[in-house]
């Protein structure tokens, strides 16, 4: 037999096991999303290659355990037949986690998939000094734990209170969790500095008193595991996917330019210290921002 060229297999997908020989093969899942198609390509190979039976991971991807390296090349290639493609492990941009957002969730203000989609497309599997993970999430309820990615983008909704249309009915101060709105019976005011684009007042008013635009906000710096950290916010909601793109492009950049190999994007921020990655992430931010006269556009996956 050759000699088992084990990095190539990791950067491929293929961890090897404990046992000589075989390997876990971690799949690209973008966003928890397969269709009934892959999950029966997913369900033959296990049964065919491995032990008939597959690993959900915590980041939302499936693992067929036991493939031996002999069967790698034809395992790929009955994968690749049912639209499947084996993900990557080792220093480089990882599959993308996602929620399912607002095509099917009440309280989801973005696409996750299509934001995750869009995202997986653009940075998977570039090679990096480290591992680099995103993660998307719908709405402020952060089922996908936004802040324990390197970058975590969640949903949000930028408002603006139209007093014509309120009834004052108090629900949207009821259910403003960050106590940005206060409303007398007669008068509601809003704090805009305690707003977290949430979007729960617009989503709950019954007379449609809110103006609504989709916005992303986005955290830094996040990590979970053998340290774990809580990712940083400071900038205000970005509000179009090319803002998004160019923050996104920004961060990792500065990532692989200041990166030690085998570091996290969080060591990197605490030996070099956030204000290099702050002005260029920020920069990036301005110099994308839409323009006070241009039309606002939709969002990646929503319709207004």
């Amino acid at each position: 037999m050759a000699k088992i060229n084990n990095a190539a297999l990791k950067k491929g997908g293929f961890m090897a096991q404990k046992q000589k020989g075989y390997y876990s093969l971690r799949l690209r899942v973008v966003a928890g999303h397969m269709t009934a198609e892959q999950l029966r390509v997913v369900a033959e190979v296990a049964e065919k290659y491995g032990h008939g039976y597959i690993h959900n991971t915590s980041r939302q991807s499936i693992e067929i355990p036991w493939i031996n390296v002999e069967d790698a090349e034809e395992v790929k290639a009955v994968l690749a037949q049912g639209g499947v493609e084996p993900g990557c492990c080792g220093a480089r941009v990882r599959t993308v986690t996602g929620c399912q957002g607002c095509v099917s969730c009440p309280s989801g203000n973005i696409d996750s998939f299509a934001v995750a989609n869009e995202l997986d497309e653009r940075y998977f599997g570039r090679d990096l000094p480290g591992k680099f993970k995103f993660g998307v999430t719908g709405c402020q309820n952060n089922c996908l734990k936004a802040e324990e990615n390197d970058m975590g983008i969640k949903g949000g909704r930028k408002v603006t209170w139209i007093p014509d249309a309120c009834i004052h009915c108090g629900i949207c101060s009821k259910v403003c969790s960050f106590g940005a709105i206060s409303d007398d019976g007669e008068t509601l005011t809003v704090d805009y500095d305690k707003c977290a684009s949430c979007g729960k007042c617009s989503q709950k008013c019954p007379v449609d008193a809110w103006e609504t635009q989709p916005v992303y906000n986005v955290c830094f710096g996040g990590l979970f595991g053998n340290h774990i950290t809580k990712a940083k916010s400071f900038l205000p909601p970005i509000e179009s996917d090319e803002q998004l793109i160019a923050v996104a492009d920004a961060a990792i950049q500065w990532f692989d330019d200041h990166a030690k190999a085998g570091d996290r994007f969080k060591f990197t921020l605490d030996r070099e210290g956030w204000e290099g990655m702050v002005e260029a992430v920020t920069a990036a931010y301005n110099e994308h921002a839409p323009k006070p006269d241009e039309p606002i556009k939709p969002l990646i996956g929503t319709d207004k």
